[in-house]
């Protein structure tokens, strides 16, 4: 496993390359201090498995250098670390393709977890933007989030229950669909489908897309691949 981390602060980065060794041992870990640093590296190699990046670092602002990180290597999934918590900003690095948001006050634990969800498709939001409910407009998106959020509810029901856009999301994936590709041809955002992969993940209690697509086709969700 290859992971790029980047962040203007070195103690912290410094904090996180170690928190990734001890959970991660035998990962490369790329360590950079702004987004300048950060289109250097990917220029010269594109193969990473995981991008950890702050929002706000000098060398571009943060709504560009997402895009054009996320362009180069669409494929790989970005999980933004910041100190900077507002619904707008969240639901904006959605769109622009991130697949994770955590405060830098998150614990151990919960960046490790946001880093096993992501990686095995899904997507981790702050608990404060899935419990924000004062809107002046509701998005596909905010509407995706108030669905997973009933869902969630539902999952200590016996029978696992996929929405008929999920069951869509999910057929995709078996099909060995990309993200980018199943965006497309369902015309929803790619942070749209991750998080669908992420209430998919917790309402069949897996951990990956695979096996994900093993329970819907086992339980008769899906007609899989």
């Amino acid at each position: 496993m290859k992971i790029l981390v980047a962040d203007d602060h070195e103690l912290f980065l410094k904090g996180l390359e170690l928190l990734l060794k001890t959970n991660y041992a035998e990962a490369e870990i790329v360590l950079t201090h702004n987004y300048t640093e950060i289109f250097e590296i990917l220029e010269r190699q594109k193969k990473f498995d995981l991008i950890l990046t702050d929002l706000a670092m000098p060398g571009d602002v943060w709504s560009n250098a997402i895009k054009k990180i996320h362009d180069k290597i669409p494929e790989t999934p970005i999980i933004i670390l910041s100190a900077v918590f507002d619904r707008e900003i969240v639901q904006k690095t959605i769109e622009l393709g991130v697949s994770g948001y955590l405060s830098k006050t998150s614990s151990h634990d919960e960046i490790i977890n946001a880093l096993q969800l992501v990686l095995s498709g899904g997507a981790w939001l702050p608990q404060e933007f899935l419990q924000t409910q004062q809107l002046d407009s509701v998005t596909e998106a905010d509407k995706l989030l108030q669905e997973m959020m009933v869902e969630n509810v539902s999952l200590s029901s016996n029978k696992p229950h996929l929405t008929p856009r999920q069951k869509d999301v999910l057929e995709e994936v078996a099909a060995g669909k990309s993200n980018k590709v199943i965006a497309f041809e369902l015309g929803m955002t790619e942070g749209t489908v991750k998080l669908h992969m992420t209430a998919i993940l917790k309402i069949l209690g897996v951990y990956n897309r695979t096996a994900a697509v093993m329970e819907a086709t086992k339980l008769g969700l899906i007609k899989g691949s």
